[in-house]
């Protein structure tokens, strides 16, 4: 008994240490090792950011709406961004602020399928369904509207795989996120002009022998798959791609979602408008980990991206900019920090979803109509009216 028991404690002893090791091997793994942070509910920020000033446009015309997704991103983690950049994010400078209920048809707690589709479609769906109603019936998004009755140019660009639930959400439709070949295959016929995230794995290297990228190229899209080549890109249709699943984490994978957001607003915008959907994916996928660090690092690329979008589009004056998540992730409650030192200290309580209301951000004209309270799918049945 006694050998038992010096066994037991001797595995607890061993258990932690491995976990630690593992803890500290991903973090050796990127540039956050340089930073401040010893424990993954802490952080601090050493240098904050610039954040922009821009006026509401005052006129009602709308040509273009920029659709940006927070994955995740809820009430509490803007706030603890807030404190981490020490009192300044850019997207305090959207006018309008609301709230969006998030559950879906058939559980309280949403998915990103049914959570972004809702967005989409304007339709509360069930949880894991793409593009599809509740009978599983592929119903048109705001962004494949834009195109078809509107003449206007479509893009979405993302942190993520491509083919993953939040893009797919408005550019195709599934039954399930599983079929991750056979969501990319669709994007051969969803006719978006511009495309920009990770996933090459699921594009060159399938298990049929296609090569969608060659497809794409054959259709008349440039591809890219390095930062450096995004600003430099010829042509009226863009595919790129700079990973094989999801891209790498903000500091490692430098400016991508800031340089294809101008690129895209750079060749997308036209006399008849444009509709384009940007996600900061990986905000979520920190949440999920309980990392705070990586997921303050998140939204700060994602934030930097408001930043710049408003500023072109106060200077543009008929262009809808709305900011909102798909759902809360993590269960993040802010416990204590410092503005002036920049510091914040969380606790997370699930590493999953949670079904918390999550904030709505609008600027230019008709961002009024996004004020209050609101199911998740009224949102997008706002942006269809918006644009009839």
């Amino acid at each position: 008994m006694k050998k038992i028991l010096l066994f037991v404690l001797a595995l607890c002893a061993v258990v932690p240490a491995f976990a630690q090791s593992e803890r500290e091997l991903d973090r050796d793994q990127s540039k956050y090792a340089t930073y401040s942070f010893s424990d993954d509910d802490k952080y601090t920020v050493e240098v904050p950011y610039a954040t922009v000033q821009v006026e509401q446009p005052k006129g009602k015309k709308i040509k273009n709406v920029i659709f940006m997704i927070g994955d995740g991103c809820g009430l509490s983690q803007w706030s603890v961004g807030w404190v981490a950049n020490g009192g300044a994010l850019n997207v305090d400078q959207m006018p309008v602020a609301g709230y969006s209920r998030t559950w879906c048809l058939d559980k309280l707690v949403t998915d990103s399928c049914a959570g972004g589709t809702a967005l989409a479609i304007g339709q509360k769906t069930k949880y894991g369904y793409i593009g599809m109603d509740k009978d599983t019936q592929p119903v048109e998004s705001v962004l494949q509207y834009a195109k078809r009755a509107k003449g206007m140019k479509t893009g979405v660009t993302v942190t993520c795989r491509i083919n993953d639930a939040t893009p797919a959400d408005y550019c195709v439709s599934s039954p399930t996120r599983k079929d991750e070949e056979g969501i990319a295959a669709k994007y051969l016929d969803a006719n978006v002009d511009f495309i920009s995230g990770g996933g090459t794995h699921f594009w060159n290297q399938r298990s049929d022998g296609r090569n969608l990228i060659e497809e794409m190229k054959a259709k008349g899209y440039t591809f890219v798959d390095k930062l450096e080549g995004i600003a430099g890109a010829q042509g009226d249709k863009f595919l790129g791609l700079y990973d094989e699943y999801d891209l790498k984490p903000a500091l490692d994978r430098g400016p991508i979602l800031m340089e294809s957001t101008l690129k895209a607003i750079q060749m997308l915008d036209n006399k008849k408008g444009f509709f384009l959907m940007v996600e900061g994916s990986q905000i979520d996928d920190w949440c999920h980990r309980n990392k705070v660090g990586y997921m303050c690092e998140e939204l700060f690329d994602f934030d930097k991206v408001i930043g710049a979008v408003l500023e072109w589009a106060a200077k543009d004056g008929e262009t809808l900019v709305v900011v909102t998540a798909d759902h809360n992730t993590g269960g993040l409650t802010l416990l204590k920090g410092s503005i002036e030192e920049r510091q914040v200290k969380v606790h997370f309580s699930t590493s999953g979803h949670d079904g918390i209301v999550v904030p709505v951000f609008a600027f230019g004209p008709g961002a009024e109509a996004f004020a209050g309270m609101h199911e998740n799918s009224e949102i997008g049945q706002i942006v269809y009216q918006l644009l009839k």
